[in-house]
């Protein structure tokens, strides 16, 4: 299973035109991204079959919001679940970084049956076991992650770890610098079978429609 993340509508026409299997829209690449335009989730859904999981973030930088943050996630949840999105990304962390159990309840409780992505705030977790458990209680379906590490060939070791014990109960989506270059490494080191990236090459902006085709070639 390969996911593209898309920070713009460029790179997500792109992605959705290739062989991606879905992708993760979002807005500020620069911010690690963000809630997306809504109107530009319309065009996409309309125009294209693949899935679409939507990003529901309303700010950068730490994954602990303030009410009117969380507020603004539960509207976005609810407008792009009736516009019919595919799934989401999301995760709320406490003011210990842990997972906050309460705010992500509500937010999979809104989602109903689409389903949702706990996304790269779990590398911020302090006991990734722990973390996933919690995940799995919870019903998320998925958990993008990089190992706890700032990318996926650092973290490997805890990939596989991951895999193994708890691979059968969510998938684990393996995210973080993973290129058509490394792949195959992942792959083979961590036993992992679903793997996400921009596909946007050094020195470009947008998704690379080769990248995309080599990283589905060398996943399969």
């Amino acid at each position: 299973m390969l996911e593209i993340a898309c920070f713009e509508i460029t790179s997500a026409e792109t992605a959705l035109k290739s062989v991606a299997d879905r992708i993760e829209f979002c807005a500020d690449i620069a911010l690690g991204g963000t809630t997306p335009d809504f109107y530009e989730f319309l065009h996409l859904k309309r125009t294209f079959n693949t899935p679409v999981y939507v990003m529901i973030r309303p700010k950068g930088g730490s994954f602990y919001y303030s009410d009117a943050e969380f507020t603004a996630m539960k509207s976005s949840i609810i407008t792009f679940r009736e516009a019919g999105a595919h799934g989401f990304v999301f995760g709320v962390l406490n003011a210990h970084s842990e997972i906050d159990e309460q705010k992500n309840s509500e937010l999979l409780t809104l989602a109903g049956d689409v389903p949702c992505t706990f996304h790269r705030a779990f590398d911020r977790t302090p006991d990734l076991e722990k973390s996933i458990k919690t995940l799995i209680r919870l019903g998320f379906k998925t958990v993008l992650t990089s190992g706890g590490k700032p990318t996926a060939i650092e973290g490997k070791e805890n990939l596989k770890k991951l895999i193994k014990k708890y691979g059968d109960q969510i998938e684990i989506l393996i995210g973080g610098g993973v290129r058509s270059e490394n792949i195959s490494e992942l792959k083979e080191f961590t036993g992992g079978t679903s793997f996400h990236s921009s596909a946007i090459l050094k020195y470009d902006s947008f998704a690379s429609d080769d990248e995309i085709k080599k990283l589905k070639m060398l996943s399969s």
